[in-house]
């Protein structure tokens, strides 16, 4: 929230600049830019999330919004800054995802890797570039974010997700985004997300083709699609490769998906899994019996 000695004063301004736009606007939706969300977040005290998302109350449309807004709504829109998603992942996987999260305007992330950029990550992970090599996945994903949209307000967690460690991370999620790429922690989130309560947004590449499911925290997770056994610790992907959009085509679907749970619009993919092959242009919907 604001802080408490600038509060009365920072809503009061605040309400009165946004009806100030609302009555000039030449047309609908009304719009504020993005220098004016910084100009009066720091007059009024207020983060620019909290501007933000009083423009929305008083039916003034962040820009950076608007071609989200014919998709979304006023609502949708609204749901995804009272968001908050983790990101399990920063990689191939994350680093797309999270992108996408921070331009629709999710306005809480978690973002989870213990890892560092590696020169086999340039041909795929966003975050990574010659200047980014040995740094932090999560730190430079934090500032990219920054950087795309300030408005997003990013928990940044360098470190391997763990059962000891996992609710403790993942505290405050509403959904929770598998971007990992091995099998053992992949089921590590899956028993946290169903300890949690909360729906997983399942995704993995290899070669040219991926795969996309969400996850009911009450449906048999993971295991309808790997089983109950032992798992091998990767999968075929150490052997086929990932080429450079074979992750970018799987994180767009995660992120449709976040949003979807989001904002309560449109059909999950619960007990259905989608598996996508670029190679041959195919798309195959398989059910996983996991419709909770």
């Amino acid at each position: 929230m604001c802080r408490d000695e600038t509060k009365s004063a920072g809503i009061s301004r605040l309400e009165s600049a946004l009806a100030q736009i609302a009555a000039n606007a030449p047309s609908e939706p009304a719009t504020i830019r993005v220098d004016d969300v910084v100009t009066l977040a720091n007059e009024c005290g207020c983060s620019r999330l909290e501007i933000e998302r009083g423009a929305l109350d008083a039916h003034v449309l962040p820009e950076r919004y608007l071609r989200n807004w014919g998709t979304v709504g006023w609502e949708g829109q609204a749901r995804l800054l009272d968001a908050t998603v983790a990101v399990i992942g920063a990689g191939g996987l994350g680093g797309w995802i999270i992108e996408g999260l921070a331009r629709m305007g999710v306005g809480q992330l978690i973002i989870v890797d213990g890892d560092t950029y590696q020169e086999n990550n340039l041909n795929r992970q966003i975050g990574c570039t010659e200047r980014s090599l040995d740094t932090l996945k999560v730190e430079t994903m934090r500032a990219r974010v920054m950087v795309v949209n300030g408005s997003v307000e990013v928990s940044a967690h360098s470190a391997w997700l763990t059962a000891e460690n996992a609710l403790a991370l993942l505290s405050g999620a509403e959904v929770i985004v598998d971007a990992l790429d091995t099998l053992p922690a992949r089921f590590v989130l899956d028993r946290a997300a169903r300890e949690m309560g909360v729906p997983l947004v399942h995704g993995a590449i290899a070669g040219y083709a991926g795969q996309v499911t969400t996850l009911m925290p009450d449906g048999p997770g993971l295991a309808a699609i790997y089983g109950d056994g032992p798992v091998p610790d990767r999968g075929i992907e150490t052997e086929t490769g990932n080429p450079s959009a074979t992750p970018m085509m799987i994180a767009a679907w995660q992120v449709h998906e976040v949003v979807k749970l989001v904002t309560g619009q449109g059909e999950p993919l619960v007990g259905r899994m989608l598996l996508m092959d670029a190679e041959y242009g195919q798309i195959v919907e398989i059910q996983i019996g996991d419709a909770g």
